[in-house]
């Protein structure tokens, strides 16, 4: 059978190659297509019309001779008297790789200096680091030898100044965040069972601590309980392309899509929920090494669902504003800039100048032009901005 070409009117042969264009563009990102659309679509119905998480919790439970080789790794650097304090507001855990020496101090210098919290705050909050071990010759330390017993010396010198390091014997890889995860809810679980909250943060995160005390302190004046507060992720299907940072192939986890969780950058949770997640992890097999996400599926087994507070950020770094740093939880992806935002974020102007009818309309305003965008931004979302 020929095609006639004479007999085929414009707007035919246009609707023709209009189709072959659609169809060749679809061929072509497929892959995206299916990434981003198809993997949302199916994580959706997933969620609200199957509702299998349970499935997730049975397929997750393991013995606890299994479980315990997630946790049974040697204390390179401890301080188990770090906690001796009886009333300790906030364990605060910092995620930092051993090279990292220059965003430990610089926290250690401001929004982690745990003198400034206790002197101008009034409460105490402790600010540890979560470490593994050097990979060696990419640690990032200054070793001329390249080895891992370099590497280690110099972090025992760093922590005898400091005396901040919780180090165990697992290699520090991407691969290995979720043994880090367990790390420090273990440790508080042996070490600071008495703290009111625990919070786990990225070493390139910035805390706008005062901030977080005075919210911290209103929950605890209100008792509140079973608060794990944070940026939450809903809904998330796995990654199923290899190109991909976070792939997660299909046997690690089969299912279509996360347990809600909150990003790793940096959440909140109270005593008892750190208590019930240290529990469940005894029993889980943590392979998943996604550690946001396995905290997600921690969560989903002990019933605990996770907060959203619009003033903690995703991945994504918060507008430079007086306005947005007088409510400030948490922004990501600050490193040289960290003294300046500190200094910026802090300064008593910033209550001054948001502060009253006027304040408060003028910040609505600016925060509407910052966040309110057209395009996703992953900081805070638009709603913030009437907060």
């Amino acid at each position: 059978m020929f095609v006639n070409f004479r007999r085929i009117r414009k707007w035919q042969f246009v609707q023709l190659m209009t189709a072959c264009l659609v169809l060749s563009v679809v061929m072509v990102c497929w892959e995206q297509l299916d990434n981003h659309v198809i993997s949302h679509a199916k994580s959706y119905s997933y969620r609200y019309l199957v509702n299998r998480f349970t499935y997730i919790n049975k397929s997750f439970t393991i013995s606890r001779e299994q479980a315990r080789s997630f946790s049974s790794f040697p204390y390179l650097l401890d301080h188990p008297d770090k906690c001796v304090d009886k009333d300790v507001l906030l364990l605060l855990f910092v995620k930092s790789s051993p090279g990292n020496i220059e965003r430990r101090n610089a926290i250690r210098s401001t929004w982690g200096n745990e003198s400034y919290i206790q002197n101008a705050l009034g409460v105490t909050v402790k600010v540890v680091f979560a470490l593994g071990t050097p990979p060696a010759k990419k640690a990032g330390l200054s070793c001329s030898t390249g080895s891992r017993v370099c590497f280690q010396e110099q972090l025992a010198r760093e922590d005898r100044l400091s005396g901040d390091l919780i180090q165990q014997d697992f290699l520090d890889t991407f691969h290995n965040l979720t043994l880090k995860l367990i790390l420090q809810f273990h440790w508080m679980h042996s070490r600071c069972a008495h703290a009111r909250f625990l919070m786990t943060a990225d070493d390139d995160v910035f805390v706008h601590m005062p901030n977080l005390v005075s919210y911290l302190q209103d929950m605890s004046s209100r008792g509140v309980t079973g608060l794990w507060v944070g940026r939450v992720h809903r809904g998330a299907p796995p990654i199923r392309s290899k190109d991909s940072k976070y792939y997660v192939p299909f046997e690690m986890y089969q299912w279509f899509s996360y347990p809600d969780y909150t990003a790793g950058a940096g959440y909140v949770v109270s005593r008892d929920v750190a208590d019930k997640v240290y529990q469940a992890t005894l029993t889980l097999n943590a392979s998943l090494y996604i550690d946001d996400v396995f905290m997600g599926i921690c969560g989903n087994a002990i019933g605990v669902s996770p907060q959203e507070h619009v003033y903690f950020s995703g991945e994504g770094k918060a507008p430079y504003h007086t306005c947005i740093y007088d409510q400030m939880m948490t922004s990501h992806g600050h490193v040289e800039d960290i003294y300046d935002l500190w200094k910026a974020a802090t300064h008593p102007q910033v209550k001054q100048k948001t502060t009253g009818l006027i304040g408060r309309l003028y910040c609505t305003a600016v925060k509407m032009s910052l966040l309110c965008k057209p395009y996703y931004l992953n900081t805070y979302p638009c709603k913030a901005a009437f907060f």
